[in-house]
C-alpha cells in the first residue's frame, strides 16, 4: 500500500464537523465531471490510489477510467463494502426481488441466482455474503483492486453481535475470487483485533479513526497507541484531521510519529488542498509511496 490515499467522503455530503459544508459539496459533486476534477488532481499530484465506497456514483468514475487506460495507467481502487443506503433504498424504491436482480454480477447470473437463493432458504450466511461481495464488486471489473475493506457499519455490527466468522468468510473470498487482501474498516480498533485474532486473521489490514484528540475513536487515544505499538496489524488511519478540530500540521506531525502506521486516508475537494497533504506527508513521513 502508499503511505497516502484518497477518500471519497466529500464526493457524497460527508463532513463530521458541518452540516452546511456537507450540502454544498453534495451539490457540487452531482457533476461526474467535478468529481474527475479531484480525482485529476489527486492522481496528478502523486495519489494514485482511490479508498472509495461502492456507491452508484463510483461505477461512473471507474466507466471514465476504463475509456483511458493509458491516462490512469496507475490508477489503484480500494473498495470499500456495502454501501447500506444503496441496497436500503433499491429495495424502498423497487422492491426486494427487484433490487436483487439489479444487483447480481453479470457473469453466472443465473448461477449466482440460485446460489442466492439456495443460501437465503437454508439461511447460509456465507453464501449470501459472498454472493452480495460479487455484486459489488461488479463495478470494478478489470481493474486493479488490490485490497478490498468490510465498512465499519458492518465491521462493527458484527463486532457487536458476536459473529466474528464473518470476518473469516469475507477474508476468505476475497483471497479466493480476487486475488486481493481482505480490509476491515472499524469504529473500535482495539476489539476488533481481538475478534480478527480469535478466527486467525493474521497481520490484518485495519482502518480506523486515529487522531491527536480521540476523535470518533471508540476505547480513547491511549487504547489505541497501545495496540499500534504492541499488536501485529497494518494501520491506515482516517479522520487524522479530526474533521478540521486539528492543525494540519500538528495533526499529520503527531499520525507520522505512531508505530505501525502503514498508510494515511484522506479526503479533499481541491487541488490546493490535496498538494498539502503531500507535502506535509513528505515533510513530516518521507515520500507517499509505498513504505516497504
Amino acid at each position: 500500500m502508499d503511505r497516502l490515499l484518497f477518500g471519497d467522503n466529500q464526493f457524497f455530503g460527508v463532513n463530521h464537523m458541518s452540516e452546511e459544508k456537507a450540502r454544498a459539496q453534495a451539490m457540487r459533486f452531482q457533476s461526474i465531471d467535478n468529481v474527475m476534477s479531484v480525482l485529476d488532481s489527486a492522481y496528478d499530484a502523486g495519489v494514485t490510489t482511490f479508498m472509495c465506497t461502492t456507491h452508484d456514483r463510483i461505477a461512473e468514475v471507474t466507466s471514465r477510467m476504463r475509456q483511458q487506460p493509458e491516462r490512469y495507467a496507475d490508477q489503484v481502487f480500494f473498495p470499500c463494502m456495502p454501501y447500506a443506503h444503496k441496497y436500503a433504498n433499491a429495495m424502498a424504491e423497487v422492491g426486494m426481488v427487484s433490487a436483487v436482480r439489479q444487483f447480481l454480477p453479470d457473469g453466472g447470473l443465473f448461477d449466482a441466482a440460485l446460489r442466492g437463493g439456495k443460501s437465503l432458504a437454508k439461511k447460509d450466511i456465507e453464501g449470501v455474503t459472498t454472493l452480495l461481495i460479487d455484486a459489488e464488486m461488479r463495478m470494478f471489473e478489470g481493474l486493479r483492486t488490490p485490497v478490498i475493506f468490510l465498512q465499519n457499519v458492518v465491521v462493527d455490527l458484527l463486532l457487536g453481535l458476536g459473529f466474528n466468522e464473518a470476518f473469516r468468510i469475507f477474508s476468505d473470498h476475497v483471497r479466493t475470487k480476487y486475488g486481493a487482501e481482505p480490509g476491515f474498516i472499524t469504529m473500535n480498533l482495539p476489539r476488533l483485533l481481538d475478534a480478527l485474532d480469535e478466527v486467525g486473521i493474521d497481520n490484518p489490514i485495519v482502518c480506523a479513526n486515529i487522531n491527536k484528540i480521540g476523535f470518533r475513536m471508540s476505547g480513547g487515544v491511549d487504547a489505541y497507541v497501545d495496540a499500534m505499538q504492541n499488536r501485529k496489524f497494518r494501520a491506515i488511519a482516517m479522520s487524522v484531521y479530526a474533521s478540521g478540530a486539528i492543525r494540519p500540521e500538528e495533526a499529520i506531525e503527531w499520525v507520522a510519529g505512531l508505530p505501525n502506521l502503514e498508510s494515511i486516508v484522506f479526503g479533499a475537494s481541491s487541488r490546493t488542498n490535496i498538494e498539502s497533504t503531500v507535502q506535509l506527508v513528505e515533510q513530516y513521513w518521507g515520500s507517499t509511496a509505498c513504505a516497504s
